[in-house]
């Protein structure tokens, strides 16, 4: 399904819906990022996804990595809660959904970066110097950046 950010855009349509989700900051051995091309908007993003009735939010952040790339992770902190009024997401159906996301930090366990097919077009670790030639939703890039930052406390806003 696709989708259109809207980031800090007065005529934005208004939020009908506030689902919980995950992004997930991870490195390998290298120091390389593991970042997804995203299908339904085409930006590069952490991986990641929203959260299931019945799981804990540290399993859906595992499950999302796994799925959409391949990647065995654990996670090891929280980098931050995101949860800006002004970036909405409208989609196909209808539904207009405020950003509301939980980002954390997590070591990698094992696995091979692969596509999914439904959901990413490309999986690929990023040299921390490369990510400037990518285009990353500027909330997203947030995340990123306090993500490598090693945020002594997390990001809340």
């Amino acid at each position: 399904m696709a989708r259109i950010d809207y980031f800090n855009d007065p005529n934005a349509p208004k939020a009908n819906s506030v689902v919980p989700s995950v992004t997930v900051g991870v490195r390998n051995k290298h120091g390389a990022i593991l970042l997804i091309h995203k299908i339904d908007n085409d930006l590069w993003a952490l991986p990641g996804g929203g959260h299931d009735a019945g799981e804990y939010i540290a399993d859906t952040a595992v499950r999302e990595v796994r799925e959409e790339t391949g990647i065995t992770v654990e996670v090891s902190g929280v980098v931050g809660l995101y949860t800006n009024p002004h970036h909405v997401m409208k989609y196909d159906d209808g539904e207009v959904r405020q950003q509301f996301s939980i980002c954390f930090s997590a070591r990698m366990l094992g696995g091979e970066a692969r596509e999914d097919g439904t959901e990413t077009k490309e999986v690929k670790w990023v040299p921390i110097d490369e990510l400037d030639g990518l285009n990353i939703h500027p909330s997203m890039r947030l995340r990123i950046d306090h993500y490598l930052a090693k945020r002594s406390t997390p990001f809340i806003g």
